[in-house]
């Protein structure tokens, strides 16, 4: 396992909840988003900020962290490539567990478990998890857009009367020539 760094900005001391379980306190801070924080066609773009509302709490095992993340998105709508800006606000809550109680019990190696790691908490895979859970899988302008005409790629919602001629049953094609060539009369 990599020693977190304690200057990053998503890493947080617990030391001065002094293992006492029911001690806790209050965290608010701005910090800058890391890469890739979202899907390909919505994410908060890397360095925006993120507001951190987090209360830490020590209890037996560890530290649960709770909290609320919120941040910009920008990305673009699946149907018509419109950029989309939006806020996104998740919630979530995690246990840490001290990893010298994980040592004294014998236990397995476990990536299911998140881990203090001397008594810092990394929050970048809780924040990461959280906001790309919440998005959605197919982002959109709004809920009806119509998307591009498969013919010619014009946005429907600005022309919702856009249309084209019927097309030619390809099995027809031949005979629509006759129509257009000159007869001998």
């Amino acid at each position: 396992m990599n020693k977190l760094d304690p200057r990053s900005p998503l890493v947080l001391d617990t030391r001065e909840l002094g293992r006492r379980p029911g001690s806790q306190r209050q965290v608010s801070l701005s910090v800058p988003a890391p890469a890739d924080l979202g899907i390909e066609v919505l994410s908060v773009p890397e360095g925006a900020p993120v507001e951190l509302d987090l209360r830490l709490e020590a209890v037996m095992e560890g530290v649960l962290v709770t909290g609320t993340a919120t941040a910009d998105l920008d990305g673009e709508c699946v149907r018509c490539l419109e950029p989309i800006h939006e806020s996104l606000e998740v919630t979530f809550q995690e246990l840490f567990v001290y990893d010298d109680i994980r040592d004294a019990d014998g236990a397995e190696e476990d990536d299911e478990v998140s881990m203090l790691d001397d008594d810092l908490v990394d929050l970048e895979p809780l924040l990461r998890d959280a906001v790309v859970l919440a998005l959605p899988f197919q982002p959109v302008c709004q809920p009806d857009c119509p998307g591009l005409c498969p013919e010619c790629g014009v946005r429907l919602l600005d022309d919702p009367d856009h249309a084209h001629e019927a097309p030619i049953d390809p099995r027809w094609a031949a005979l629509t020539r006759l129509a257009h060539e000159p007869t001998d009369d």
